[in-house]
């Protein structure tokens, strides 16, 4: 028996949890001695990592797959690391479709912001080629291709290839480029190919600038993170995860990028959606106290009203998503469950109808379905639109 059973839902948020090394393979040769230099990321393979290998190969572990499906986290789930698993994975989730994302790359390993340019953009192509290979097994599985801003020239010849390997959308860092702004002209064409090709513009956690370390000396013994190191988010640096966001989407907006390609659909993916009432309001605000700029007064309509036409968040399991509807937009807000990370709980499900009661079933129905069609765009095949057993209803 599927998790999820009557419903068509679409996962906006999961992950391959990649093994050490696994990126090795997909990167240029002539590169790679110059990634594991500047990254310190060898090609090796822990003990521990062998050991989970070696688990999904246990035919008795292997049988409590389905049982456990949303219980084993990170490398011991099913379909984790072996792309051959993850289909039955979604058989056994319920899910119409999951939006994969890399655990791993997901900050591009700080190339670009060590001035690394050429390499950032080999480490790139490496992550397209890794994610798209992953999720060529099934359709269900859309991959997410990697696009550094950091070269503006090169932007879109890196989403070009990375849509033709099978990208079903690009991931772009929350924070801005070393330099200038992710709002600038010459980042037009970028915009202009997804917007043409169809396909969302995503943002993710990890591509934001994190809190200065400042912050955390304290004269306190140092918190660790919830899984027990100092490589995660705790109380308080959990506090800087909008900051990027909210700042790029306000450029983004302002400098004409929304209204220049009405048509391309941006995703906000495991940033939380608390912010999203402030900064809409915020930006309304700033637009009233300051409409006498030019480029304002060129604004297509009410920066909330072109953030509603455009913009998708994915809300965190504990956080009020029926409050975030009805001060942003019931058009807004997708499920995710961010498997099969820690972060995203054994029972997302409950989690997520607990904080609906109340809603109605057209806004639950935008939640778990629509809104998720609406920002994949031509991303989604439209037989996945709905479970083969709910297609007619």
């Amino acid at each position: 028996m599927p998790y999820v059973e009557g419903r068509t839902i679409h996962d906006a948020d999961s992950h391959i949890m990649e093994l050490p090394g696994t990126i090795h393979r997909y990167l240029d040769p002539k590169a790679r001695d110059a990634f594991v230099e500047k990254t310190g990321r060898k090609d090796v393979l822990p003990e521990w990592f062998a050991k989970a290998a070696a688990q999904q190969e246990d035919p008795e572990f292997r049988a409590g797959a389905e049982a456990g499906i949303l219980l084993r986290k990170n490398y011991e789930a099913l379909g984790a690391f072996r792309a051959e698993d993850r289909p039955k994975t979604l058989d056994y989730l319920g899910f119409a479709s999951q939006l994969v994302f890399t655990t791993a790359c997901l900050s591009n390993w700080g190339l670009e912001q060590m001035g690394e340019v050429e390499l950032a953009l080999e480490a790139a192509r490496a992550h397209n080629r890794m994610m798209t290979e992953f999720c060529s097994v099934d359709r269900r599985l859309l991959a997410t291709g990697y696009v550094p801003l950091v070269d503006r020239a090169r932007a879109p010849q890196i989403a070009r290839e990375a849509i033709a390997l099978g990208a079903k959308g690009l991931v772009i860092p929350s924070r801005h480029p070393p330099g200038f702004s992710p709002s600038h002209v010459e980042l037009d064409p970028l915009w202009a190919l997804a917007e043409e090709a169809g396909l969302p513009i995503l943002f993710h956690v990890g591509g934001e600038e994190k809190m200065a370390p400042d912050y955390l000396e304290n004269g306190l013994p140092r918190v660790k993170d919830f899984h027990g190191g100092d490589e995660n988010f705790t109380s308080v640096t959990f506090m800087a995860i909008p900051i990027s966001i909210w700042q790029t989407l306000s450029v983004l907006v302002i400098d004409g990028v929304f209204d220049r390609f009405p048509n391309l659909k941006f995703g906000a993916i495991e940033l939380g959606a608390s912010w999203l009432p402030s900064l809409m309001r915020f930006l309304d605000s700033g637009c009233a106290a300051f409409g006498k700029e030019e480029r304002l007064q060129k604004l297509s309509a009410r920066p909330s009203e072109i953030l509603r036409r455009q913009l998708r968040v994915t809300p965190y399991p504990h956080e009020d998503v029926r409050w975030i509807m009805e001060n942003a937009g019931e058009e807004m807000v997708l499920f995710s469950s961010d498997f099969p990370h820690v972060e995203g709980g054994r029972n997302p499900l409950k989690r997520f109808n607990d904080s609906l009661e109340g809603v109605g079933e057209a806004a639950r129905r935008r939640f778990y379905r629509d809104n998720f069609i609406d920002l994949m765009g031509k991303g989604l095949d439209p037989a996945l639109h709905d479970l083969p057993s709910l297609a007619a209803a």
